[in-house]
């Protein structure tokens, strides 16, 4: 890989950030930090937002920051804030620059890119790629939207790492400049449209990833993602596609028979790949494909490939207690990826389903549960929407029990399952009706799977 290309500078300031979770305290703590006059408003008392006075950040929370703007230049907007709140709308009537963190973070660091975004996968794809390029001994870092914030890596790493990160369509949206030097869209399907409004302004956002990359840069696009077909991506990267679901031809990595293969040539056996399902499959070859793109050994990609276990919270097996095994997929937050922890596992299933909204329907779910699942437990908000969309699953025989919270669902689960079976949550909805974030929900679910002994 060749050297990075220049950054724009910052914008000038000073600086408003709004939104003072991870993101918005690392945007504002790096802004501290060299010697900018910044302040910091949320609407809410986040965990640690107070934190920042001693580093010089005025800090001002429970309110809705439009005060705050007299003199403010540009407005740092974290992830977590809808353009349409109404202090961003008010900096934009005034004239005032709006960035988000990725693309202040990404402008102070001359770093290589590799940039990760889709519906479904992509902190898996992330992780993966650390570990490709720690297989090849390559020095990396992997920040994300709900990991290390990218502005907390800045002055922090040499300027040889590559920085991977795991960008959201909420990061993306606010980008200006951002031109990754490799960027990756994993598949796209209904997400975040409480905050998008439509599919077309949700996929608009994702392609935001693609759409500074100059001819030196790399885009690796999934071959089988209906929503691309006939779309033009924007940039002038580079294009490697990767076909996991279909046969295309001209796909640079797809797979035959029983192997992933790429540009032609086995690169390695399906049944090598540690982590389970087909969507796991589409995930490495992912991850291949941008490895390979900048040039890491094939030999690396490889090894990377086979000792990589996963991630917190995304099919992570807990525990197998009396023969039945319990598993986390907390990080199913909308239906296809739902979809594909179900279709992960032979079954039978013990699914529990459900939380709060994120204004998608459920019946795509009933299909898989039918012929997975011996019973499915609902909570949350959203439970009675699932059991409405679910008709189907009720009717071929899956068992239905609405519960007041996890810890209910859990104890009918476990008490319901036989040895052999598994005990699968994958909500399928966000978790703010009940939990912090889907973490501490998977926190829970490991909790209590511990207290079974």
């Amino acid at each position: 890989m060749g050297s990075p290309k220049p950054r724009p500078p910052l914008p000038a300031g000073p600086y408003l950030v709004v939104g003072l979770a991870r993101s918005g305290q690392a945007a504002a703590a790096l802004l501290a930090r060299r010697g900018e006059r910044v302040a910091g408003v949320d609407s809410g008392s986040p965990d640690g937002a107070a934190g920042l006075e001693a580093l010089g950040v005025e800090i001002n929370l429970d309110g809705d920051g439009i005060e705050q703007l007299e003199g403010v230049r540009c407005l740092v907007k974290s992830p977590g804030v809808p353009a349409e709140a109404p202090v961003v709308a008010a900096a934009r009537e005034r004239g005032i620059t709006v960035v988000g963190e990725l693309e202040l973070a990404w402008r102070l660091m001359e770093n290589p890119f590799v940039a990760v975004t889709g519906t479904n996968g992509k902190t898996t794809v992330a992780e993966l790629l650390g570990e490709l390029w720690r297989a090849a001994g390559r020095p990396v870092a992997v920040a994300g939207n709900v990991g290390t914030p990218l502005a907390s890596l800045v002055g922090e790493v040499s300027s040889r790492t590559t920085i991977v990160c795991e960008c959201s369509s909420f990061q993306l949206e606010d980008s200006v400049s951002f031109a990754p030097e490799c960027a990756t869209l994993l598949n796209l399907s209904p997400d975040h449209l409480d905050r998008h409004g439509t599919l077309e302004a949700y996929l608009a956002a994702k392609l935001r990833i693609f759409a500074n990359q100059g001819p030196g840069d790399h885009a690796v696009v999934n071959g089988c993602e209906a929503a691309l077909e006939g779309r033009e991506l924007g940039g002038e990267a580079r294009r490697t596609t990767f076909c996991a679901r279909c046969v295309r031809p001209g796909c640079d990595l797809g797979i035959d028979g029983n192997a992933v293969t790429a540009y032609g040539e086995e690169l390695i056996a399906l049944s090598e790949l540690p982590l389970p399902g087909a969507h796991n499959a589409e995930n490495s070859m992912a991850a291949a494909a941008c490895a390979l793109a900048l040039g890491v050994d094939r030999d690396a990609v490889r090894e990377g490939l086979r000792r990589f276990r996963g991630v917190p919270h995304r099919l992570e097996r807990i525990s197998e207690v009396e023969g039945v095994a319990y598993v986390n997929d907390s990080k199913a937050t909308n239906v296809a990826s739902a979809r594909a922890a179900i279709e992960a596992f032979d079954g039978p299933l013990h699914v529990i389903l459900g939380g709060s909204s994120k204004g998608e329907r459920f019946g795509e779910l009933a299909t898989p549960l039918s012929q997975r699942a011996r019973a499915a437990y609902l909570i949350g908000d959203t439970a009675n929407a699932l059991d409405a969309d679910l008709g189907e699953a009720w009717s071929a025989g899956v068992e239905r029990h609405v519960c007041e919270e996890l810890s209910a669902a859990f104890a009918l689960a476990a008490a319901a399952a036989r040895p052999g079976e598994v005990v699968l949550l994958a909500p399928a909805c966000a978790s703010f009706d009940s939990y912090r974030d889907f973490e501490a929900r998977g926190d829970h679910f490991r909790a209590l799977v511990e207290g079974l002994g």
